[in-house]
């Protein structure tokens, strides 16, 4: 997991030295993912299990929607692996933000998840300022939540923090736009469709589906709290299914604390990774015929047969009560912690230890950095010491046992390299609570976080048996929150714990008021804390695409590799276009830049069968030099394909000069027509 960078503002000597810091770091690996699905019941073969109790007079309000958020697939980092190198070329599937509402009749809560890396600052702020105009003060930031998947082949670009800008050549508004515009459209969509309905809860386990990178930081935690859990890892899976009325299938969101990431940092495809799979699979089975993007399921889902079997014949606790919703924004650097009646603690100014710059085992560091360091490095401190000058003893002493590598809450140069002001919320269900954690918990932490949530809501009569879960990457992006005995052992989500070893301690403090003014109904009373800022001077480090150019003899279009003309189910298809730069397309969300197609004898017409939106397909986006490109479509044709006679479109932009305005002309080109086969013949 390499990362370069290279940051305007900075002197050359500076960008240089930039780039061997972070050549060895990744971004660091989500424990914590939320999940959201919406089902189509009309489609379903197999019937929806029959409520076990009667509806309350007063039913909750839901609406469900989604909305394609996918950006520009050329040329755009991507934001996971913090390697600038690894950036977008072409798509293996749409990218996706869907969205919740439920109303007691009083209050409204949110739940979005979008198929993103993690949720920024910079884009929480975006939406609500949208929303804000679409719909006065209905949708806020107390009652919304936005979640991000963790797919590490997303498209980067939508923060305004220095570090994260220069992993992703700066702020770049035609990658952050798309996302605003799907994630507010996918609340639109939700918002228009709601209707009474009802609310039921399941458990179960997933086991033997992850492992915890970092066994020995776990170890490090009490042996009598380890002991109480059999496992390292959480294997709880929680969900969340709405019904109308008549018990038919609105959707259903899950919980599961695995790390969504299957595509590595070689991967040029945008991509939802596994948990996008097992939507289209889940999307597929319940709307047989629909193409992916167009059909009203929506899905995201950690274990499909898992899942399916918990929404189909478990679901039977029925949620009832009232929602609530709470949110602060915290000063996370100078957070004054009790920890008994004698004893306060302080968070730090933002700081990255050594060993972030080590990586993981799942993807470790370009140079001599290692996890597990607790000393610092005469080499890379001194190298730092006169790029960026030596940190100071406060917040050396504050990190302690942290050797730092970066002291980014005293580097602001060009803007802050790191957040001071975070966001803290949770939302109440009836007897469900959703912790919106912003950044990555461990599973220690997570625990810990779950039971002081679920403690302090119990306290009152109004909550029984209430079942907290944790959602991370949410509202904005801070990296690990480890144990405070995690972090002394300082491997990499230790080093990455940037609020220094009492961060837990103080998110634990706020969910705990938050909680409290919850279950008092003093949440009009709690302060709203230090507004984030918005800047204005965040800036691109990634040109303008050029004019797009052919080879010789050539169109936009023509196809370069033709298709064969026989294949059997179980074989790729390929064929190979004269292509523009999909950035020169601009915003294609609910489009495709490839179709393929069955022809039907007896119309005489063509059926849309797979658009980019689907799995079986991958659109290569090839860069040459000079302005060239191709574009390569591959159909992996799957063993439910009908046989009979196919075709595989693609469909672009390219942008010419005229004079010295810059043109944009749409094009198209088809392969010849090819058979498909069930059964093999020789060739």
């Amino acid at each position: 997991m390499a990362r370069k960078a290279v940051c305007c503002g900075l002197s050359s000597l500076e960008a240089l030295l930039m780039v061997l810091f972070l050549l060895m770091t990744g971004i660091s690996v989500g424990l914590v993912t939320a999940l959201a699905i919406n089902l189509n019941s009309q489609t379903q073969e197999t019937k929806e299990p029959i409520p076990s109790a009667k509806p309350l007079d007063n039913p909750f309000l839901i609406g469900v929607g989604r909305a394609d958020c996918t950006g520009p697939v050329g040329d755009i980092p991507m934001m996971g692996y913090a390697n600038l190198d690894q950036t977008a070329g072409g798509i293996h599937t749409r990218l996706f933000s869907r969205a919740f509402i439920v109303d007691d009749g009083s209050r409204r809560v949110v739940f979005v998840s979008a198929e993103i890396g993690m949720v920024s600052q910079r884009l929480r702020l975006e939406v609500l300022k949208e929303l804000e105009v679409k719909y006065g003060d209905l949708y806020r930031q107390d009652n919304v939540i936005l979640s991000g998947t963790h797919t590490h082949s997303g498209l980067a670009g939508y923060f305004q923090y220095t570090l994260f800008m220069i992993t992703s050549k700066g702020y770049l508004k035609s990658s952050t736009q798309p996302i605003v515009r799907g994630i507010v459209k996918s609340i639109d969509v939700a918002h228009n469709n709601m209707k009474p309905g009802r609310i039921f809860l399941n458990k179960g386990e997933i086991v033997d589906s992850s492992l915890n990178r970092s066994p020995h930081s776990y170890m490090n935690n009490p042996k009598e709290e380890r002991e109480r859990y059999k496992s390292n890892t959480d294997e709880q899976i929680v969900t969340l299914k709405f019904t109308d009325l008549d018990g038919d299938g609105m959707g259903i969101f899950s919980w599961f604390a695995v790390h969504p990431v299957s595509m590595n940092y070689t991967n040029r495809l945008v991509s939802s990774d596994n948990l996008g799979y097992a939507s289209y699979l889940f999307e597929q089975e319940k709307n047989i015929g629909s193409l992916p993007g167009e059909v009203r399921l929506k899905c995201v889902l950690c274990a499909i047969h898992s899942c399916f079997h918990l929404y189909l014949y478990k679901a039977e606790q029925e949620l009832h009560g009232s929602i609530h919703a709470a949110h602060q924004w915290v000063n996370m650097t100078d957070v004054t912690v009790q920890l008994n009646s004698t004893h306060n603690v302080k968070t730090c100014k933002p700081a990255l230890g050594h060993s972030f710059a080590a990586g993981t085992i799942d993807g470790g560091g370009d140079l001599n950095f290692t996890q597990g360091a607790v000393e610092g490095d005469p080499f890379w401190d001194g190298i730092r010491d006169s790029v960026l000058g030596t940190p100071s003893k406060d917040i050396q002493d504050c990190h302690d046992p942290k050797p730092i590598l970066f002291s980014t809450g005293e580097m602001n140069r060009p803007l802050p390299w790191h957040p001071a002001i975070v966001d803290v919320q949770i939302i109440t269900i009836g007897s469900v609570a959703i912790v919106a954690v912003p950044g990555e918990a461990t599973t220690m932490s997570g625990r810990r976080i779950r039971e002081a949530v679920k403690q302090e809501l119990e306290m009152h009569n109004s909550f029984t048996n209430t079942e907290v879960v944790i959602t991370g990457l949410c509202n904005i992006y801070t990296h690990y929150i480890t144990t405070f005995e995690e972090y002394q052992v300082q491997r990499y989500e230790g080093a990455s714990t940037i609020y220094g070893p009492h961060t837990l301690s103080a998110y634990i403090q706020h969910f705990r008021g938050l909680a409290k003014a919850i279950v008092e109904g003093k949440v009009g009373e709690l302060p709203k804390g230090p507004e984030p800022p918005f800047f204005t001077n965040v800036f691109p480090l990634l040109g303008e695409p050029p004019v797009d150019k052919v080879p010789e003899n050539t169109t936009f279009g023509q196809v370069l590799e033709q298709v064969d003309s026989l294949y059997k189910v179980g074989e790729v298809v390929s064929v190979t276009f004269v292509a523009g730069n999909p950035r020169n397309s601009g915003d294609m969300r609910g489009k495709t830049f490839i179709t393929v197609e069955r022809f039907h004898n007896s119309s005489g017409t063509w059926e849309v069968i797979h658009t980019d939106a689907s799995w079986e397909t991958r659109f290569h986006w090839i860069k040459g030099s000079g302005g060239q490109s191709n574009a390569t479509v591959e159909w992996h044709i799957p063993l439910s394909a009908a046989a009979g006679t196919y075709r595989i479109r693609h469909f672009g932009h390219y942008k010419k000069r005229v004079v010295i305005t810059p043109v944009i002309t749409a094009y198209e080109g088809a392969s010849d027509v090819f058979q498909v086969s069930k059964t093999l013949y020789s060739r």
